[in-house]
């Protein structure tokens, strides 16, 4: 007998707990495995089962395991580093010494000049089962450098504060915060939002002046409605701290003067419902992107003195009904745009009235023919890097596909089309990105919408023939558009013959601001049905073998992956699960659970009966079937602060009560993570190891070594 043979799979005890709402009547056999303290012992205990039985299952493939993982962490460049930018007098920059799982920050007086160690990662993460870092921020003098830490993984972070000079901590700590600082100019008083530790909700910010401790802090604003997040930033031009209050459908930006921290922050437009906004800050002009009057938002501008009238607006671009303006960037001389269209990203360069005498900006004025900087991949994710300083004529870009590691150019936008290549992602084990072929295709949804896919594989491992195992992922929510960038993981399957497809479902945001609207709250349906038909689609166009589709998502892309295996089970021979947020009816009725009531917009309120009714109807845990589901592989982080731990725990148990297959169910707990897995650069990589030997095990694929 093998020791999978030997270890039965838990049976969770049934302990029912009933439900009423809208005269619907619910039980509940699992709700005991909700522990909020993570202290109860019946429940680790239970939680212990599962792992060992996991443990067990996969005690034949830990040597293939293994064999991913040395593939996985083997091609990444051993002295990965940023590209260094110049901000004020220094060139900041990360990398990484080998074998080492976290990154040295640093900076240069020059570029390739000594180095200045103001950070080793390493060290502060000595003795910590997880270690995330926060946000890293250095005084505008340069002086002192402040950074978050999280040591548990729930997404709170204590803020500590680093002489340069003497590489000594200041007496200075803040506790309980979201782990980023904005610092006024005169490097003496700060900014920062602290967290509800119930909710995990950042409410309220705070004033603090150096030298003296949290206690005596300021609260300068609180967020009195918790269906919205609050973040602070500051202009590029380094003259006003800007709060940003945003829900999903609202937004708000209040601007403090940095120069002068005792002040107060002043709505520049105060809150409309349903009205978002953003905007950058060039001279005494405001540059706005808003969709008011434009469902794929338009740029607007306005003097400053003159925000707070929608009518003293002047458009500068156009909105619309097809491509969605994403984002811009405001530097002196040029105004960079992005956009999607039908799918695909495009950047545009205005160039800006600008009087060389006085060498200032005449009126923010687009003056010429814009330039699109060309890309020619036919699915490909670019974007804004870091350009910290608003007066340069240098443009720096990311840009990646899926057979293009992520490269970062920096284009002379005094001289168009002249770009440089600053790095390139360094990809080990002789990779070569011609082997490799990328599509951009659409797939007709039962409702006779296109949906977009992007699909890679080998080309001498591909045919046309449906023949090939193929691998498809989903997310489908937030407005979060899934990009088609370069992951030197996926090679592990592309090299044994598995074709890749990311299903660009509504609920995103890949064919703009509709596509989203037409994959939340009442149209969640179309999200599971999207990535359904996508994978018909692919089977009848001869991309993958029908007895050998497997499918995986994370978070609401594992609420994704819940809903389809109840609806269409037959179609997927294995599914994995991250961290999925399953039991979707419950946790919108709790408001204690973190970040409830901020995402009402996103699901609804089923406190509301219209509300309660459709989400209970594609709720992953509340449809559970006696039917034959697929192999399923699901995963948690104990201390996760976005999805708790015991929605996917009640999901496994009523599963394991319910599916009428034999399939494998596996379920691991992380008994140190959150919900963003292991830290660390190479550790991550464990959780990508199981997941892959999993499904290629499955697949039979596991005695196959990659090309």
């Amino acid at each position: 007998m093998t020791p999978a043979d030997s270890v039965r799979p838990p049976i969770a005890e049934k302990i029912p707990t009933e439900m009423n709402l809208h005269g619907i009547k619910r039980i509940d056999n699992y709700h005991w495995l909700r522990d909020d303290a993570r202290k109860n012992r019946k429940v680790l205990e239970h939680l212990a089962d599962e792992n060992r039985y996991t443990k067990a299952q996969f005690s034949a493939l830990e040597g293939f395991k293994q064999t991913l993982f040395d593939e996985l962490i083997g091609r990444l460049d051993k002295d990965e580093s940023s590209v260094p930018y110049l901000w004020h007098s220094h060139w900041y920059s990360r990398r990484y010494k080998p074998g080492f799982e976290y990154p040295l920050v640093i900076r240069q007086s020059e570029p390739n000049g000594v180095e200045t160690l103001l950070l080793d990662v390493n060290l502060r993460a000595e003795g910590h089962d997880f270690y995330g870092l926060g946000g890293v921020s250095v005084s505008p003098d340069e002086s002192i450098i402040a950074f978050g830490e999280d040591t548990l993984s729930r997404r709170i972070y204590r803020v500590y504060f680093k002489d340069i000079a003497s590489g000594k901590l200041l007496e200075d700590e803040l506790s309980g915060t979201d782990g980023h600082v904005v610092w006024a100019n005169d490097s003496k008083h700060l900014f920062y939002i602290a967290k509800d530790p119930k909710t995990l909700l950042g409410f309220q910010v705070f004033r603090h002046q150096l030298g003296t401790p949290q206690s005596e802090d300021i609260l300068v604003f609180e967020e009195k409605d918790d269906s919205f997040y609050i973040s602070l930033g500051k202009s590029l031009d380094e003259s006003r701290i800007t709060l940003f209050n945003e829900s999903t459908t609202t937004s708000e930006v209040s601007v403090l003067d940095a120069d002068m921290p005792l002040g107060e922050f002043k709505p520049l437009l105060a809150r409309e419902e349903g009205h978002e906004y953003s905007v950058a800050k060039l001279g005494s002009t405001y540059y706005i992107l808003t969709n008011w009057k434009a469902v794929n938002f338009r740029l607007m501008k306005v003097g400053e003195t003159e925000f707070g009238d929608k009518q003293m607006w002047q458009e500068v671009i156009a909105g619309s009904e097809q491509d969605r303006i994403e984002d811009f960037l405001l530097l002196e001389k040029f105004l960079i745009v992005q956009t999607r269209e039908h799918g695909v990203s495009h950047l545009r360069v205005f160039p800006l009235a600008y009087d060389d005498e006085s060498d200032i900006c005449r009126d923010g004025n687009v003056e010429g023919e814009p330039f699109e900087i060309p890309f020619h991949d036919p699915a490909y994710v670019v974007g804004l890097d870091i350009n910290a300083r608003q007066g340069s004529d240098k443009l720096r870009l990311y840009y990646s596909s899926p057979t293009t590691p992520e490269s970062i150019y920096e284009y002379d936008l005094t001289n168009l089309p002249t770009r440089t290549l600053l790095k390139q992602e360094k990809v080990l084990g002789g990779f070569e990105s011609e082997a490799y072929q990328a599509e951009r295709i659409f797939i007709t949804a039962r409702d006779n919408t296109r949906v977009p896919v992007t699909l890679v594989y080998r080309k001498d491992t591909f045919e046309k023939d449906g023949t090939n195992p193929l691998y498809q992922y989903g997310y489908g929510a937030y407005g979060h558009t899934i990009e088609p960038d370069f992951d030197s993981s996926v090679l592990s399957l592309l090299d044994r013959g598995v074709v890749y497809a990311i299903a660009h479902v509504r609920g995103g945001e890949m064919l703009g601001r509709p596509w989203y609207d037409d994959g939340r709250m009442l149209n969640k349906q179309h999200s599971f049905d999207d990535f359904i038909d996508v994978t018909r689609g692919l089977i009848e166009q001869g991309y993958g073998d029908k007895k050998r589709i497997v499918a995986a998502g994370g978070s609401a892309g594992g609420l994704l992956m819940g809903g389809v295996i109840n609806q269409a089970p037959e179609l997927y021979f294995a599914v994995a699960a991250h961290v999925p947020f399953v039991d979707i009816v419950t946790t919108m009725l709790d408001e204690s659970i973190p970040l409830t009531t901020n995402e009402y917009d996103e699901w609804g309120n089923p406190n509301e009966k219209p509300y309660f009714d459709y989400m209970l109807s594609y709720s992953p845990y509340d449809q559970i079937k006696h039917q034959a589901y697929p192999h399923l592989l699901v995963t948690t982080g104990l201390h996760d602060s976005q999805v708790q731990y015991f929605e996917p725990a009640k999901w496994v148990a009523k599963l394991r009560e319910y599916k009428t297959d034999n399939n494998q169910l596996l379920f691991h707990i992380d008994m140190e993570a959150g919900h963003g897995g292991k830290s660390g650069r190479y550790r991550r990589y464990q959780d990508t190891a199981q997941e892959y030997a999993f499904l290629l095990g499955l697949l039979g694929l596991n005695e196959v070594e990659a090309r």
